[in-house]
């Protein structure tokens, strides 16, 4: 989950590390909620107003010996910009989550004739953990509207005057046809 990070070698937005061996056989639950100053420094990655809400329910189970399996739910309310009026607008944000994780593989895995569709194939466990916040942090910004509109909200072009040129090349059709440009 990389796509999260600030950049190499930085603290992530917000990071809740599980490791296998915190997981037992019967799983664990994680009940997650985002804290003001977590929600402002996402709200700045992600390029939006706020995030007045933002949790995270996983169930995280153990995925054969080594892998962790995190199936849940990323919930938010966003607050963000109409792109037809300007106004401010919340948008409600569920997204499901459902990955699988294995640990990195080494050169004989990569050597086995199992050829799994890049969409099924399990995501990597690196250094036996996963990070429950980073997942979140995808999920989410995954779920944000490029491109919010309040409802009901139409787009109206300007109305073109009739005596402007109807384009850049309009006073120079004009003086071909020996008129003069308005």
């Amino acid at each position: 989950m990389g796509s999260v990070e600030q950049s190499a070698g930085r603290e992530r937005l917000w990071s809740v590390p599980v490791a296998v061996s915190e997981v037992s056989e019967a799983g664990r639950h994680f009940d997650l909620v985002a804290d003001a100053a977590t929600r402002a420094a996402i709200a700045a990655h992600a390029g939006i107003v706020g995030i007045p809400r933002f949790v995270a329910s996983f169930d995280v189970t153990r995925q054969g010996r080594s892998g962790l399996r995190v199936v849940g739910q990323v919930s938010a309310t966003v607050e963000q910009t109409c792109v037809v009026t300007l106004e401010p607008m919340e948008n409600e944000i569920v997204e499901p989550v459902d990955l699988a994780f294995t640990p990195a593989s080494g050169p004989a895995a990569q050597q086995a004739e199992v050829e799994i569709p890049v969409e099924d194939a399990p995501e990597e466990l690196v250094g036996g953990v996963v990070d429950l916040g980073a997942i979140a942090i995808e999920f989410l910004v995954l779920g944000i509207d490029p491109y919010p509109r309040r409802p009901g909200a139409v787009f109206e072009a300007p109305e073109s005057r009739q005596d402007e040129p109807a384009g850049p090349f309009a006073g120079l059709a004009a003086l071909k046809r020996g008129q003069t440009p308005g």
